[in-house]
């Protein structure tokens, strides 16, 4: 392991029995960390676009929505030609693998649709399903690379304070009329929001639509939990109004998959009880707050009207497939990872080529955004690339899901650390299954799942790496872990457990 870089999660140093790293080339030290830092400067554009490009989608630009659609693709590949220079662009069996199935997807995908199309729009098209399925991905790698626990606790704490006005904003979109300006689509068309009955719609806060505003919705609440479980030095006045607005913004979101998907982040924290019983004193002492603001909020009109519209939609798609509330939300939990399947002998081999079920490769090809092949993600990346290399992708996705999953219970289990598995709970699901033909949801599934591998960046000397300095203020002496990490000093050792 070059002494120059931090054990990574997916390394050697860092994991027994991991993949192997291979050395990276080396960096003239006085470039180095001016490399780094501005690595670590472009993953912050790459995340400050991420919650912004809706608001200049669908209010500033609105003229520019499809080029914006695409606004961090360039940073994506700044930060990868930096990661290289700076030589810590990740080079594990995860990205091999990755570039081995995008380049058999890009070129079958070429030769599947070349006798059909123009050979530019043929680029367009693949070129558009490439940057879909796989160039975001390798970002995963490079967060931990660049990032340490305080670095995430940073953004949680931005997370947090961003959840109040954004639940805010979400409230008033709910009260307002579907056309009103504040519920415009992406673009300059005259399209709306999708509904959620009862001449509402599902508010999406300040992204395109109510997929962005539901991974805002769980990155905050495993934030908060975490916030709430370590007892960091939060101001309780930030801890109750992030965590007021949402609840608030959960019951006005008229999104079942918004109440499932914090529903899995109260199931992390229920498994860190189990593995670390100890954590429910820390807990328990705001047990009872917690409980005391989510009856006051329930008494709020606008909350309960979110409720029943929330409500009428269990029950009515429950109604009309005849089955329970509970059965209906298993099942189709379920029929996403089966549906594929059941059609798989119906599927042209090689697909019908990379790119056309995207909702962009369908713009090239009929002018307008379209599920031409499938809405199901992993139905559509069979059908695009065939049952072989779809498999491939999907398979690639979901063992990349429990190798994160494995080390961040191990952190829980271990030293009771516990970001990261609660961050793995919000993106685990977007990673496996999230629509990757939208950018919104690759983003956060890349974001999410770089943050919990950047989140094990810990100082393992430290027993309570949980209970550290606010997240606003650096720690005044850094462990000789962060200190290489960010460049620091001239001591390149590991301190007393050197790895």
């Amino acid at each position: 392991m070059n002494q120059d870089r931090p054990p990574m999660p997916f390394s050697k140093a860092a994991v027994p029995n991991g993949p192997s790293v291979r050395k990276p080339p080396p960096v003239p030290a006085g470039n180095r960390p001016k490399i780094l830092g501005t690595v670590r400067k472009l993953i912050w554009l790459y995340l400050i676009l991420l919650i912004f490009e809706g608001a200049l989608r669908k209010w500033v630009m609105p003229e520019y929505s499809n080029p914006l659609l695409i606004i961090r693709d360039p940073v994506v590949i700044l930060i990868y030609m930096f990661a290289i220079a700076g030589g810590v662009f990740p080079r594990n069996i995860f990205v091999i693998s990755l570039a081995i199935i995008a380049f058999l997807s890009w070129a079958v995908g070429f030769l599947v649709l070349q006798p059909y199309l123009p050979p530019q729009m043929v680029l367009l098209i693949t070129g558009y399903g490439f940057r879909s399925n796989f160039l975001h991905l390798p970002l995963i790698f490079v967060f931990p690379a660049v990032f340490d626990f305080e670095d995430v606790k940073r953004i949680g704490w931005w997370t947090i304070l961003g959840m109040v006005p954004m639940g805010l904003l979400m409230v008033l979109q709910f009260r307002a009329s579907p056309d009103s300006f504040i519920n415009r689509t992406a673009g300059v068309g005259e399209g709306l929001q999708i509904a959620a009955g009862g001449g509402k719609i599902r508010p999406p806060g300040i992204f395109s639509f109510v997929l962005g505003a539901i991974f805002y919705l769980t990155a905050a609440a495993a934030f908060l939990i975490h916030a709430v479980i370590s007892k960091l030095n939060y101001k309780t006045w930030l801890v109750i109004a992030s965590g007021f607005f949402l609840v608030v913004a959960v019951g006005c979101s008229g999104s079942r998959a918004a109440v499932l998907s914090v529903g899995l982040i109260l199931f992390a924290l229920g498994l860190i009880l189990v593995i670390r019983p100890s954590a429910v004193n820390k807990f328990g002492r705001n047990l009872l707050l917690v409980a005391v603001v989510v009856w006051l909020i329930s008494y709020i009109p606008i909350f309960r009207e979110g409720v029943s519209v929330l409500s009428n939609r269990f029950t009515e798609t429950a109604e009309a497939e005849e089955t329970t509330i509970v059965k209906d939300m298993v099942s189709r939990m379920f029929g996403t990872f089966t549906e594929p399947f059941y059609g798989i002998d119906r599927m042209p081999f090689w697909g019908y080529g990379l790119g056309v079920g995207t909702n962009g490769g369908a713009r090239f090809l009929v002018g307008r955004a379209a599920f031409l092949l499938a809405e199901n993600e992993w139905s559509r990346v069979m059908m695009e690339s065939g049952p072989i290399l779809g498999l491939l992708f999907i398979f690639w996705r979901v063992a990349l899901m429990l190798r994160i999953g494995f080390l961040a219970l191990r952190q829980v289990w271990r030293s009771g650390h516990t970001l990261p598995l609660l961050l793995f709970s919000t993106g685990f699901f977007p990673l496996i299954n999230g629509s990757f033909g939208q950018p919104t949801s690759v983003g956060f599934a890349v974001a999410l799942m770089g943050l919990c591998l950047a989140a094990m960046n810990v100082n393992e000397t430290d027993p309570t790496p949980e209970t550290s300095q606010p997240v606003l203020q650096r720690v005044a002496s850094r462990s000789a872990y962060a200190s290489r990490l960010h460049g620091d000093g001239a001591d390149q050792s590991n301190g007393s457990a050197d790895r």
